[in-house]
């Protein structure tokens, strides 16, 4: 590793760590890109001279400057998916591509996630939690799969802060639960007792604390705690905290965005009996859904038909939460032959406030 990368990383912006693992990592590289990280694995040097930091649900190339002891470690550093990168990033300026990353600069360049890397600022040996907490539950998930775990943090709501890149999407109900650096899903509990009922898409109690137990579970690269009803309480924050788990700042993620709809962009011989469904690829505030969504016929066709009025298409809306989908149905059939026109405009929002990009989608409609 080259003196010029040390210099590269401790040049940028600093950014609160988030805590992570490598399941996490390797399933939403894109989420992580360039971002501050903490994870904990088995750091081992292969025989190609290359560094690993490795754990039961895969590996990750790290670089660093001078060693690393073998053996599990805690990782601080920054997040590398080259991907996401160009040739010319000044990031990569003086780095030996092929050594470093195994990347030949003359060939096609890789893919989102196919290239990437922790890009370590500091390595220390780890030692096992002494007891769960949230943060020890992310850092060391496998150590507490299955496991029923009482943890206290924070409340986040539906991911509000944009503290984890997805949703286990378990019940309607799920909300995140954060303490120091880092979060974790809770499922199957509504955020409410006797005592209190927290909103899931309004920043106005993020940050009450929380007592809850529950079983750790993990999938698709995320860790939840599959709630157990009747423990969610009202907690005490910690009267002391340690100087690694200071309060988090975390960035936000990335904007929303449509990642799927049906029918999909220019199909033909749709059903005129058809409702749309649009995916995001963030959760959606709901309430920023309504007078947001227009939809109609082209103008062109009423014309080439020698018509004066555009007929409207009266719809209704509905959003489902758990599976970030929007639904659009029809009041009445649509008009045979005609092409049908879905805009999404400006205003619709992520729940961490963050806007969804302006989108349209048309297709055209068959006879019947």
């Amino acid at each position: 590793m080259t003196l010029a990368l040390a210099a590269t990383v401790s040049a940028q912006p600093t950014t609160t760590r988030r805590a992570t693992n490598i399941a996490t990592l390797t399933a939403y590289p894109t989420f992580y890109h360039l971002r501050s990280i903490v994870i904990v694995g088995t750091v081992k040097t292969q025989p190609n001279g290359e560094l690993r930091v490795s754990d039961e649900a895969g590996s990750v190339r790290l670089v660093v400057k001078g060693s690393a002891p073998d053996g599990l470690d805690e990782i601080r550093g920054e997040f590398w998916d080259l991907g996401h990168m160009k040739p010319d990033e000044p990031r990569l300026a003086n780095i030996d591509l092929r050594a470093t990353f195994h990347i030949d600069p003359d060939a096609p360049w890789p893919k989102a996630g196919e290239v990437t890397a922790i890009v370590a600022t500091a390595v220390s040996p780890a030692s096992p939690p002494p007891a769960p907490s949230v943060r020890a539950i992310v850092l060391n998930p496998s150590r507490y799969l299955d496991q029923k775990v009482t943890v206290v943090g924070q409340y986040g709501g539906r991911n509000l802060l944009g503290d984890l890149p997805d949703s286990p999407a378990k019940s309607r109900y799920d909300f995140v639960l954060r303490s120091a650096d880092a979060a974790i899903w809770v499922t199957n509990v509504r955020p409410k007792t006797k005592d209190f009922d927290l909103s899931l898409d309004a920043r106005i109690d993020t940050g009450r604390w929380l007592q809850i137990t529950g079983v750790v579970q993990q999938g698709r690269g995320l860790q939840w705690l599959d709630g157990e009803a009747g423990t969610l309480a009202a907690a005490k924050p910690p009267t002391e905290t340690p100087e690694h788990e200071e309060p988090i700042r975390v960035p936000l993620g990335p904007p929303p965005e449509v990642v799927f709809s049906a029918p999909t962009q220019d199909e033909s011989d749709v059903p005129l009996n058809t409702s749309v469904r649009i995916q995001f690829s963030r959760d959606i505030d709901p309430s920023t859904i309504k007078g947001r969504v227009r939809i109609g016929y082209l103008d062109s066709q009423t014309r080439e038909r020698g018509e004066f009025v555009t007929p409207s298409a009266e719809f209704t809306t509905s959003y489902n939460t758990a599976n970030r989908v929007l639904e659009i149905r029809f009041r009445t059939p649509l008009e045979r032959f005609r092409t049908v026109k879905v805009e999404l405009g400006e205003g619709i929002l992520g729940t961490d406030k963050q806007p969804l990009k302006p989108w349209t989608l048309s297709f055209g409609l068959g006879g019947s």
